[in-house]
């Protein structure tokens, strides 16, 4: 039976990424060898990193006064190396919106390093919408989408300061000016490729002002000077990437993407507004397009609801255990079919009941 993959993270690639991927393992460019096992500064794989930071500039739309790296530590990592790098030693301070958990966690680690301000919506249902971007700070970090309550920033702070962005969960998806940001990360196991690497796109004029003695893997010019091969990177991970990020150019690029992301996202949002079994958890205005969140009016359903969505083929639709319900992330190798199926789940167990 074919699987619909709703999982939050790992997620759903495209079929024919794995294809190649796994064709790779077993001989890479006709080298005989594997990717798994070929030299990260042999002329195969530099080609390949070097098309992966050309893909990610085009699709994002972005000149050469950024600069492209494929680091380790997954996102989690760029909590501490954003403010070790964008922090000055003395007097630091930074304006951070938590908008859910990944968020707080990035919060936690830039206390760290100096004052931090905080700005919320006390239950995550909603985004923060009343900011003061006349406020003087080293930089200012957000979380573009929240995976675990299903909500997503729609506009951005104009400020002058640098705009950091987490963008773990939702880059590629949609049409944004990614330019108005200084600094971009995200992880690369939802729309960028499996774990193992994560992206960062800084702006190179905006590191080196902190009179910080940063160790050196945690210092984005040492990466940046070394052309991004400081140490062995994640080179399985960096090559799926480009083979997803080639995927998406020759589909349309992001605004294809985005086309196909919100006609997902309509079809699932408009089932949970309609059946009055279900309700959503994200306030309306904020809703990502990535991680609908929702639950069961009536719990008692739950055993036959998921029984229904299981025999369809449906994997990953469980909530994260810290709100429970129910999740659907449709990044973008997800297929519109898919959306269905689970639509008509839902309408299915309506039926019965």
């Amino acid at each position: 039976m074919k699987k619909h993959n709703f999982s939050a993270g790992p997620c759903i690639l495209p079929a024919s990424v794995f294809q190649k991927a796994s064709e790779a393992i077993l001989n890479f460019n006709g080298l005989d060898l594997s990717i798994l096992e070929i030299s990260h500064r042999s002329p195969d794989f530099i080609a390949v990193f070097l098309k992966a930071q050309q893909l990610v500039k085009k699709l994002l739309k972005l000149d050469d006064s950024y600069e492209i790296l494929f680091l380790q530590g997954g996102a989690s990592l760029q909590f501490v190396m954003v403010p070790f790098n964008l922090m000055p030693q003395d007097n630091g301070y930074a304006i951070y919106l938590d908008t859910g958990v990944w968020a707080a966690k990035a919060i936690q680690e830039a206390k760290k390093f100096g004052e931090v301000e905080v700005i919320k919506d006390e239950n995550y249902q909603s985004n923060p919408k009343h900011i003061d971007t006349s406020l003087s700070a080293n930089y200012l970090h957000c979380t573009s989408n929240n995976t675990i309550y299903g909500t997503q920033m729609k506009e951005f702070p104009e400020i002058d300061v640098p705009l950091v962005c987490d963008m773990s969960s939702d880059i590629f998806s949609r049409v944004i000016d990614y330019t108005q940001f200084d600094l971009i990360y995200a992880g690369a196991q939802k729309n960028i490729g499996p774990a193992g690497a994560t992206l960062v796109v800084v702006k190179k004029d905006i590191l080196g002002e902190t009179g910080r003695d940063i160790p050196s893997y945690l210092d984005y010019l040492v990466h940046i000077d070394k052309k991004g091969i400081f140490n062995t990177p994640p080179v399985f991970s960096i090559y799926v990437s480009m083979l997803n990020l080639e995927w998406l150019d020759n589909q349309g690029g992001v605004e294809a993407m985005e086309k196909l992301n919100q006609q997902k996202s309509d079809l699932l949002y408009a089932e949970i507004d309609r059946n009055p079994l279900f309700r959503g958890f994200a306030s309306q205005e904020d809703r990502s397009m990535m991680n609908a969140t929702f639950y069961l009016e009536d719990e008692s359903m739950a055993e036959a609801f998921d029984a229904i969505w299981q025999n369809a083929g449906i994997n990953g639709l469980h909530g994260h255990r810290t709100v429970g319900g129910y999740r659907a992330s449709m990044y973008n190798a997800l297929p519109l079919e898919s959306v269905q199926i689970l639509v008509n789940c839902m309408r299915e167990l309506e039926n019965r009941n």
